[in-house]
């Protein structure tokens, strides 16, 4: 399917299905944490899932190619960034599968209703206030620091929306998971699976990977780490399979 492109515009492989996704130079482009996030999730078979802040809609489009969901939905406030998102899923043909809603990440539990999702997912932004200093573009600004959202709105709403027994899956940053957990646990989501993510074997983990359910019961299984890359510029074999290369 041939889409229009606008200004500054370009469309990069996914490696899965076939699938691309349009990407603006001068807006927030997906890392490699989304992609990590969407190897991370489980989507089983006949449920729905969100994913809060979606962005580009990356994550949407990689859970519907690697998993048999029955539907996927992005929020994204950013109406310019929501609409790209939107020919990104028509790029693919993945109407039927995927919808892109502009809203609120703070008005989730009132734009869905509550317990209207099997599975949330987020990639929020890591940074507040205090942490490092904000991108002058506003795009940018806003997907990497707490700029419309904090994490306690993030935890709070994807908690509304899930049905009891659903699951919330998150990437961040290992600074901030005192921080996580308790906002967490403040919503009766519990920490079920902890992966952290390494960018080589001998350095420290720079993200964290947290699946939690809502009303489960206190236990947290830590994973084997995630190492990055085995030498620079060459990926491990398990990053290689997550990407699908």
């Amino acid at each position: 399917m041939t889409i229009d492109l606008k200004e500054h515009e370009r469309i990069d492989e996914l490696h899965r299905n076939g699938y691309r996704i349009i990407q603006r130079e001068n807006a927030f482009c997906f890392g490699m944490d989304a992609v990590l996030l969407s190897g991370f999730a489980f989507v089983k078979p006949g449920e729905k899932a969100l994913d809060l802040g979606t962005g580009t809609g990356i994550i949407p489009i990689l859970l519907e190619a690697k998993t048999e969901g029955n539907h996927f939905t992005g929020l994204e406030i950013q109406e310019e960034m929501a609409e790209m998102a939107s020919r990104s899923v028509k790029l693919n043909g993945l109407e039927e599968k995927i919808d892109i809603i502009t809203g609120d990440i703070k008005e989730a539990g009132r734009i869905f209703g509550g317990a209207s999702f099997d599975v949330v997912t987020t990639n929020p932004p890591y940074m507040n206030d205090s942490h490092g200093l904000k991108n002058p573009e506003l795009p940018k600004a806003i997907a990497r620091h707490e700029v419309l959202c904090t994490l306690d709105d993030v935890v709070r709403e994807g908690a509304r929306v899930l049905r009891p027994g659903g699951r919330f899956y998150m990437v961040h940053r290992p600074h901030r998971l005192i921080e996580i957990i308790t906002a967490l646990t403040r919503y009766r989501l519990e920490p079920k699976r902890m992966k952290m993510v390494h960018p080589f074997v001998d350095k420290e983990a720079n993200m964290v990977l947290i699946e939690a359910v809502r009303g489960g019961r206190s236990m947290i299984k830590v994973e084997k780490p995630l190492i990055v890359y085995k030498e620079p510029g060459v990926y491990t074999d398990e990053i290689y399979d997550i990407y699908g290369y």
